[in-house]
């Protein structure tokens, strides 16, 4: 039976409500979400999925999550393209390089899809992108774990996950220029190094640094893989009581190098909270919510909302150490 053949057995009294029915019905079926991510399959991303995922229930919206199969902004361009052309209302992004995903969400935008981003403050053809932390004291905090451990001396190195991937960046500019300032005795002795995304590559650059830099004292990962890597290089070699190893990491992965001391501490936000709160400001924006200052963003709270910067921000910042990384398992991550 069509929908005009059951309005009208309906009566004249029930067509209206039928109607609306049919109207929210359609209207759910049109909402779909889709946040591409740097990389499938790794376990921050995984935990970023579920919040995703939650965040697609609660909002009454088809939410779901695609990530090229290797860190590489050209694959995330091809899986934007393929979202455009299916006509999803909302693209989420995490961004690898906004320079080479600006076009392309640009041509999104253009074509009436609305764009939510995530580690991407400085990404064109956004509406809106959502942050978890402050990014300049995400660097600064664990600059000053690091340097505590070093003795506030001594020569270190910084992994990233690209030399393009916008926060990491960010982070690692915020905790060098905080070295700087404060410990003038510690010494960067390398441009930063890329890979920390991907557990292979930060252990292979980190046997790597060891060699090249006998005299290192530090290393400071941005990116979840980057210390994890970097820790199995160092419990391999007997390095752990020496070299200090400070960073972004899931407690999950980083519970047995953390009770060894390998890792000293580990910083994140929740990627859970990341992913629902994506899915929760792409509803909003659906919706033609007003963004304002202080307003309240479900899942996350009260948040400073940087209207002409696009920039929903939260303070979030995560200790992960001996002393809180069980409940942080016990919570899902």
């Amino acid at each position: 039976m069509n929908r005009r053949e059951t309005l009208k057995l309906l009566g004249g009294t029930a067509v209206a409500a039928a109607a609306s029915f049919s109207s929210r019905l359609a209207f759910a079926a049109e909402s779909t979400m889709v946040v591409v991510v740097k990389i499938a399959g790794i376990p921050w991303f995984n935990a970023l999925e579920k919040g995703v995922a939650k965040g697609g229930k609660d909002f009454n919206m088809d939410a779901s999550m695609v990530g090229p199969a290797n860190v590489d902004p050209a694959q995330q361009v091809k899986l934007l393209e393929d979202l455009i052309a299916k006509k999803v209302n909302v693209i989420g992004l995490v961004p690898l390089d906004v320079k080479v995903t600006a076009p392309v969400l640009k041509r999104a935008q253009e074509a009436g899809i609305k764009v939510i981003t995530h580690e991407g403050p400085e990404q064109e053809g956004r509406d809106w992108n959502v942050e978890l932390i402050d990014s300049v004291q995400f660097g600064e905090v664990q600059m000053q774990r690091l340097a505590k451990d070093m003795g506030e001396e001594g020569d270190y190195v910084v992994y990233v996950g690209t030399l393009t991937t916008p926060l990491h960046n960010k982070w690692a500019d915020a905790a060098i220029a905080y070295q700087k300032e404060h410990y003038p005795k510690m010494k960067l002795v390398a441009d930063r190094f890329p890979g920390a995304d991907e557990i292979d590559t930060s252990y292979k650059t980190t046997l790597d640094v060891i060699k090249a830099y006998p005299n290192l004292k530090g290393i400071l990962g941005f990116g979840s893989n980057g210390p994890i890597g970097a820790g199995n290089a160092l419990r391999e070699k007997r390095l752990g009581k020496k070299i200090v190893l400070v960073g972004t990491v899931l407690p999950s992965q980083a519970k047995d190098l953390i009770a060894d001391g390998i890792i000293r501490e580990g910083f994140l936000w929740n990627p859970t909270d990341a992913g629902y709160a994506m899915v929760a400001v792409g509803r909003l924006v659906l919706d033609g919510t007003e963004m304002k200052d202080g307003m309240e963003i479900p899942g996350l709270g009260k948040a400073s909302v940087d209207v002409p910067g696009k920039l929903i921000k939260v303070d979030k910042i995560m200790r992960i150490n001996n002393d809180t990384i069980d409940g942080l398992i016990a919570g899902g991550l």
